[in-house]
């Protein structure tokens, strides 16, 4: 007994395209767009999207990632994925230039290896000064002086 050929996946290039551009992140190259001061700086100091989740006040830059509460990003920040785009964002993206230089035109130049390290999320407080202000544990003993009493 022979059986029907089945040609179910015959013409559904369009339904592989939607599922394949779905969940996109954004590139090396644009996420290091995004580690620069101005736009770093935009990126953390959001306004309220309530559209996004946690409302756009917890993102991770290296990620590119929103985050419901801070509970959940520093989280994030222990894991694996994470510390592996930290590691993948180590080497400049390539470049125009280091393109043309690979060409031949232009001598040859090794890839620079940067530090990077994961975002500071703890807001430090300043006085007027611009000094950082450091508070003391309430279950710190303090120490007496002898000269005070």
């Amino acid at each position: 007994m022979t059986y029907k050929r089945k040609k179910y996946h015959c013409g559904d290039t369009h339904l592989k395209k939607r599922w394949r551009v779905r969940n996109r992140k954004k590139d090396l190259d644009e996420i290091d767009q995004d580690l620069k001061e101005e736009n770093a700086e935009k990126l953390l100091n959001q306004k309220v999207d309530l559209d996004l989740p946690g409302a756009a006040q917890h993102y991770c830059l290296h990620c590119a990632r929103y985050f419901i509460d801070e509970q959940a990003l520093n989280d994030h920040f222990k894991t694996k994925v994470h510390k592996r785009r930290l590691k993948a964002l180590e080497l400049e993206p390539y470049t125009i230039e280091e393109s043309e230089r690979a060409a031949g035109h232009g001598s040859f130049k090794k890839a620079t290896k940067r530090k990077i390290v994961s975002q500071n999320i703890e807001k430090s407080q300043t006085d007027e000064d611009g000094d950082a202000i450091l508070e003391e544990s309430p279950n710190k003993k303090k120490k007496i002086d002898d000269n005070d009493i």
